[in-house]
């Protein structure tokens, strides 16, 4: 019998010449043309200052490619039901793997969407509990709260030969709460916020956005035939104003068209009421939150649970009462429950929920909503499902995990990513804490500069390497600052008392004013809580957070921060013409986009795709307002300005506009001078939209008694702009104002005047003071984990910030 023979030897087999990813040419935003290998099975991290290009090389070239080339495997009606990725701009990109983001984008803001059903502990709870739960009520779906219970009857006709009816029942048992189908809360509508009872149909009593000046759905009342249109609502019958209010959808011709009528209520509740609020337009949002409250349901008690799903329950736990658990405590629970039957569930159920411990989690409960949990807490909740896959070979492409972790928790999440790699696989990492880049097998450092000033690659190699590289990352790789010699003397207080907030433990703390206090502690301790659920309202405090910015996608940071206003005016004057010419939004506004930019096409099945505007060539205006400019800038070419080039810009010369300067120097103050002032808000990380809102609040002039709130202001920021921001963070407080800042970077802790430190764990173990003082009486006392990481930041000190 013949045998094949091999004359390659294995070391030199082709297979194992795919050793790296292959980017050549990567011209994606800001990139510059660059050229950069990757290797394969190690850990990388991609650093650099806000702006430098990462996410544009990591996400937008190398990961959009990966998930680009998947969705061509499949059909063109699988491919309807995936987003639309065009081919990056890049000469070559090869030796890609199966790409997998894990970044931080919050989960969907549905309440029906938890923690538990946002990862497979849910639906291995149903199970368990329809197998051990006692009364048994029926299958898994009977204890699931998206499910509603169903019961029909009637006939199908089957045709063989001859037609034959048949008889059939259909019965489905779900767990979901009949009165908030699921939701755990009930809305309530104030009336007076509906309509004016003084008024008649005819004069406009209707008060809700898109039911005024006698468009179809005024008419529809009042045209309805159920009352008359010219009486005062206050004088309607009873029947009248169930009608009006309650009635159930009715045919009817009304000015000679087929409608469906349907009380007032519940045609608000299906058009609005049942929509994420997010996605509502400004002035739609506007009248759900004045005009709508929502209260605990009254019949599940929030636990979005039918009656018979709460009664069903394995050794007194109902599977409400397990989801409502801190998910470290149910663990202990399933370790406790000895049922040979359904052993290996209880086994990967254990698996799930210990890797919520593992990853700092356990603090959560399963029943937490998901649009609740933070940026880097959702990010970390997606990395469950990775923890224990058996894929090998697989990109895994990370966007600052450590966001939101103590730095006691730091080291846990570097053992995670250290474990992913092990198993085989590549894993990138954009970060720009030192303890995480420390640990990485390869760096890649972005620069010199953000925006325009970035896009190239300043150093590749090892940690060792890049200390010496002599980088802005280099230089400041071992940056400590050092505790403040002499901190503010306080000139008031902010007392919060007996704070039971989620964890908090019956809080009684002071916050002092006139400083700039830090409120610290490890992830679940209650931070959050005390600041923004027990602030007292009414003192002048303004919260600035890194949630959305609310607007469409033409917002950008020059309509938000009112920027364009002065723009349009400086340009209006200097051309003798409208300011609303010089408006996207407005008359100057491109007529085939509308100002878009882009031109919106529906393919059916297909996903629709954004394609630029071939008239204007996606800038926005009609050729005739670009005739107009102003120190020989066009608005289109001023718009695409960094706040950098256009603070120059509008300085001196034809261009000087000082109303326009002064919000360039709030904007450049906060650290995004590489922002370009049309960039839409949507693509704005969490952090930038933090600093774009801190700008804003810095034009204001309250002063004295204003207390600005910030929520991590180091996100996203390069070691070198920590100094930057501790510098602003001194400005407000000598301005007058008074910042409590959560954070746990351990350089703004050294730059405080108080610490107020939470603890001394997280969850039901945290919620509790455990130091208030100056950051060195912190160190001394040394009794907590704040302060042994502390103490252990400016030890090693080598310091270059004051």
């Amino acid at each position: 019998m013949a045998t094949r023979k091999n004359t390659r030897s294995p070391a030199s087999h082709v297979a194992d010449s795919h050793e790296v990813i292959r980017v050549h040419g990567a011209r994606v935003n800001n990139l510059k043309d660059i050229s950069i290998d990757i290797p394969k099975r190690r850990l990388t991290v991609f650093t650099g200052v806000s702006g430098s290009g990462k996410s544009s090389l990591v996400f937008d070239t190398i990961a959009a490619e990966s998930q680009r080339l998947i969705n061509e495997t499949y059909s063109a009606f699988v491919q309807g039901f995936m987003p639309t990725l065009a081919r990056p701009d890049v000469d070559v990109l090869e030796g890609l793997t199966t790409a997998i983001i894990v970044d931080q984008q919050r989960m969907g803001a549905d309440p029906r969407s938890t923690v538990g059903t946002a990862t497979d502990a849910n639906a291995m709870l149903r199970i368990l509990f329809s197998r051990l739960g006692k009364p048994h009520i029926g299958p898994p779906s009977a204890y699931a709260f998206n499910v509603p219970s169903v019961r029909a009857s009637g006939a199908i006709t089957v045709e063989r030969g001859a037609k034959k009816a048949v008889k059939a029942t259909f019965n489905r048992t779900g767990g979901m709460c009949p009165r908030c189908e699921g939701r755990g809360t009930v809305s309530d509508l104030d009336l007076a916020q509906l309509y004016d009872d003084s008024l008649s149909l005819a004069e406009g009593a209707i008060t809700v956005p898109g039911y005024k000046g006698g468009g179809w759905n005024s008419r529809l009342y009042a045209e309805s035939g159920f009352f008359d249109p010219d009486k005062p609502i206050r004088r309607f019958t009873k029947r009248e104003l169930h009608d009006f209010l309650h009635r159930e959808p009715t045919r009817m011709k009304i000015a000679g068209i087929n409608m469906t009528y349907e009380g007032l209520i519940p045609r608000i509740q299906k058009s609005m009421l049942s929509k994420d609020k997010e996605g509502m337009q400004p002035h739609i949002r506007e009248f759900v939150e004045r005009a709508v409250t929502f209260t605990t349901c009254p019949e599940c008690d929030g636990t979005r649970l039918s009656e018979g799903a709460r009664a069903s329950k394995i050794k007194r736990v109902s599977i409400a009462d397990a989801c409502a658990m801190q998910i470290s405590d149910l663990a202990e629970w399933v370790r406790g429950l000895k049922e040979p039957s359904v052993a290996p569930l209880l086994t990967a159920l254990l698996q799930t929920l210990e890797s919520f411990v593992e990853i700092g989690l356990g603090y959560l409960a399963l029943d937490r909503p998901a649009g609740t949990l933070s940026g880097g807490e959702a990010q970390r909740v997606k990395m469950i499902r990775h923890l224990g896959s058996s894929l090998t070979d697989v990109t895994y492409v990370f966007d600052e995990p450590t966001t939101g972790l103590h730095p006691h928790d730091i080291q846990r999440m570097n053992d995670l990513l250290l474990r992913l790699r092990d198993k085989g696989n590549t894993v990138l990492v954009v970060e720009h804490k030192p303890e995480v880049i420390a640990i990485a097998d390869h760096v890649v450092d972005l620069g010199p500069g953000a925006g325009t000033g970035g896009g190239t690659v300043c150093f590749e190699g090892t940690v060792d390497g890049l200390r010496r590289g002599g980088t802005i990352t280099g230089r400041h790789f071992d940056d400590r600052a050092s505790l403040k010699k002499t901190v503010r003397t306080p000139t008031g207080k902010l007392p919060i008392r007996g704070a039971t907030a989620h964890n908090l433990r019956d809080v009684d703390v002071d916050i002092p004013l006139g400083v700039l206090a830090v409120v610290t502690g490890v992830a679940g301790s209650g931070k959050s809580s005390l600041v923004h659920g027990s602030i007292p309202a009414g003192e002048g405090v303004v919260s600035v957070d890194q949630s959305a910015i609310r607007g469409s996608r033409r917002s950008n940071p020059a309509t938000y921060t009112g920027l364009l206003e002065p723009i349009r005016k400086a340009f209006a004057k200097a051309n003798g013409v409208k300011p609303a010419l010089f408006s996207a939004n407005s008359e100057g506004a491109c007529p085939t986009c509308n100002g878009a930019g882009v031109i919106y096409t529906d393919l059916a099945m297909m996903a629709g795709v954004a394609t630029p505007c071939e008239e204007c060539e996606g800038k926005r205006f009609q050729a005739s307002v670009l005739d107009h400019h102003l120190g020989g800038r066009d608005i289109s070419e001023v718009l695409a300005m960094s706040v950098t080039e256009a603070e120059e810009f509008f300085r001196t010369g034809e261009a000087a506009t000082p109303a326009a300067h002064r919000v360039l120097e709030q904007l450049a103050d906060v650290g995004l001078g590489y922002l370009s002032l049309g960039q839409p808000l949507t693509t704005l990380s969490g952090g930038e939209r933090q600093r774009l809102k801190l700008a804003t609040h810095m034009a204001d002039k309250g002063g004295g008694r204003s207390v600005l709130v910030l929520d991590e202001p180091t996100t996203g920021l390069h070691l070198a702009d920590v100094e930057q921001l501790l510098g602003l963070l001194d400005r407000l407080v000598d301005s007058g104002r008074s910042v409590v800042v959560v954070e746990h970077h351990q350089a703004v802790m050294a730059h405080a005047d108080w610490i107020i430190d939470l603890g001394p764990g997280a969850g039901h173990d945290g919620g509790r003071v455990v130091f208030e003082g100056t950051p060195a009486d912190l160190v001394a006392d040394g009794s907590t984990l704040t302060g042994e990481h502390l103490a252990a930041y400016v030890g090693a000190s080598r310091p270059r910030m004051r």
